[in-house]
């Protein structure tokens, strides 16, 4: 919200009135990135929930879906964190739908998991929450650990938030 339009053509080095020949106004800018990335959760969600592993591999297979977008889409998914609620609607509604039905089917792999004896038995909410505040302010801690290749930071996020910091005998 505290972008102008000001801000952003100058950063396309052009005038505000010339990105108007092009934009509606910053509620499109945020429509078309939030929509897009939000679509882009949906459809991996939907493969890996028609892939062929048990719920454990597709709970690595999600956190390595947050991996891949955060590195490909660092700055729509910052807008992930805060900026949604202040899409106009009917397009806030289409994100907290997306939102929504994303955690749900999310929930239902932490649920089946713990069914199948993958995971320890939890409040499904609250390890739907640790999981997704990690993975959503991931884009910030990235950025600043650019050093950081995204295949070993997949492979440490899932060490952490799957399998637990406790030692195992």
């Amino acid at each position: 919200m505290a972008t102008s339009v000001r801000m952003i053509a100058s950063e396309l080095k052009m005038e505000a009135a010339s990105l108007y020949n092009h934009i509606a106004s910053k509620q499109e800018i945020l429509r078309e990135l939030l929509l897009h990335v939000a679509g882009l959760f949906t459809e991996g969600m939907l493969s890996i929930e028609n892939s062929e592993g048990n719920s454990f591999q597709k709970l690595e297979q999600l956190v390595a879906l947050h991996v891949k977008l955060t590195f490909e889409f660092p700055n729509e998914i910052a807008l992930i964190t805060g900026e949604w609620v202040h899409l106009e609607e009917p397009a806030l509604q289409q994100y907290t739908v997306l939102r929504n039905e994303y955690e749900q089917k999310f929930k239902f792999i932490i649920r089946q998991g713990m069914e199948e004896g993958y995971l320890e038995k939890t409040d499904i909410d609250i390890a739907l929450f640790s999981i997704l505040s990690t993975l959503h302010w991931l884009y910030s801690w990235a950025g600043r650990h650019q050093e950081i290749n995204p295949i070993d930071l997949e492979t440490e996020i899932k060490k952490c938030l799957l399998l637990g910091l406790k030692k195992r005998n």
